[in-house]
């Protein structure tokens, strides 16, 4: 796969399918502990099947993106962003979808937030925008590392002590929560293109009246909640294409 150094200091390793696609294309952003194609690689297939061209970027870090090791500094998510808005500058991307799953869903949210001329729509799936209270003791959790990172992944993203890497990411993500919260809403009225935020009902750590927090600040925004948890693409395949597709489909007739 191709690689491109990018102005914030990373090099990023990408998907890019379907690159003769003469519309928008779709930047899609994996999650914690993935890479594009592992963790939407049916999606992106999907997508240039339906003939977009699909540009998956591996998040600093992960995969064989670099620099290594990946960490969790406080406000990571706007890191992650720095580095997809400099991705999209390397590869003279001026404007586009952009759809992200999880910690992807965030950065997606907070791209469309700070960028809004570039995008036209995003969607997130297991993310919300809003880091509420009762989300503290189900991240804390999440410590020791060793409980829930496979030696596969350590394999994959060269991580050097699993409780470290868990420890990081608690730590960040408790002090946005512990800051108010806002991962992207006050970002949220800035927003000028067409939002969807996909959650699944038994995703605990994405409550569907966090993600209504944001969207009261989104001028065109709307909330689907599906019978599954966490990895809506995955578990509920068929009702999530549709909803998504719909969606890249009304953006693109605007």
């Amino acid at each position: 796969m191709p690689r491109v150094h990018i102005s914030t200091g990373a090099e990023l390793e990408y998907e890019d399918v379907n690159p003769q696609a003469t519309g928008a294309p779709v930047i899609a952003l994996h999650g914690m502990l993935g890479t594009g194609r592992l963790h939407l690689g049916h999606v992106i297939d999907w997508l240039a099947e339906k003939g977009y061209r699909v540009l998956a970027p591996t998040l600093r870090g992960y995969g064989k993106s670099s620099p290594k090791p990946r960490d969790f500094p406080l406000r990571f998510y706007e890191r992650d962003t720095a580095d997809v808005l400099a991705f999209m500058d390397a590869l003279d991307l001026q404007r586009a979808h952009v759809i992200g799953y999880s910690d992807g869903g965030e950065i997606a949210l907070i791209c469309a937030g700070l960028q809004p001329d570039r995008f036209i729509s995003a969607a997130s799936w297991g993310a919300v925008g809003y880091f509420g209270p009762e989300m503290r003791p189900i991240v804390q959790r999440m410590i020791p590392g060793s409980a829930w990172i496979t030696d596969e992944e350590v394999d994959l993203h060269q991580i050097a002590d699993k409780d470290d890497f868990a420890r990081q990411w608690v730590r960040a993500t408790i002090h946005m929560i512990d800051s108010g919260g806002d991962v992207s809403v006050s970002l949220a009225p800035s927003i000028t293109c067409p939002v969807l935020i996909m959650l699944g009902k038994t995703d605990r750590l994405n409550p569907p009246e966090y993600a209504q927090r944001f969207l009261n600040n989104v001028r065109n925004g709307k909330m689907l909640l599906f019978e599954c948890g966490h990895p809506v693409h995955d578990e509920q395949t068929t009702a999530f294409r549709a909803a998504l597709s719909a969606h890249l489909e009304a953006a693109d007739q605007t």
